[in-house]
């Protein structure tokens, strides 16, 4: 649909692109400390950091910036479109996932706002961020 859209034509795989970054966690705290921090330092990287790592690569994937292998295919640049027209709800809210906002705390921010509900909640539907929670793997 928008493969001329991602920064690479490659599929990738968000575990194993997550574990790079964990071991890079791991090197930069080792350094600071003066030793290897071994498994810890990785385990930490995943409870910091593995929740918003995942919805930020959703979001890529939705986008249609960077195809992931963990995500459905079908739902890959979907909201490629409402970007390029500008739709400023659609920043708005995409603003709001990227602070780590829920959708409850979005359905409220439209409330408050006097926006349309309906409309937040049907892009909400589009995002799916619920499936952005996943599991880590190889990681205990």
């Amino acid at each position: 649909m928008c493969d001329t859209l991602t920064e690479s034509d490659s599929t990738l795989s968000l575990h194993e692109e997550a574990l790079k970054e964990a071991e890079r966690h791991k090197w930069i705290e080792s350094q600071k400390i003066g030793r290897d921090l071994g498994r810890a330092a990785l385990l930490e990287w995943y409870r910091i950091h593995w929740p918003h790592y995942c919805r930020i690569k959703r979001l890529e994937h939705l986008q249609g910036r960077r195809r992931w292998l963990e995500f459905d295919d079908d739902h890959f640049g979907q909201l490629y479109m409402l970007i390029l027209e500008g739709d400023l709800l659609v920043d708005r809210v995409l603003d709001r996932f990227y602070a780590g906002m829920e959708n409850l705390d979005i359905i409220c921010w439209s409330f408050e706002w006097g926006l349309s509900v309906e409309r937040v909640v049907d892009l909400l539907i589009q995002l799916d961020m619920n499936r952005a929670r996943l599991e880590p793997v190889g990681v205990e």
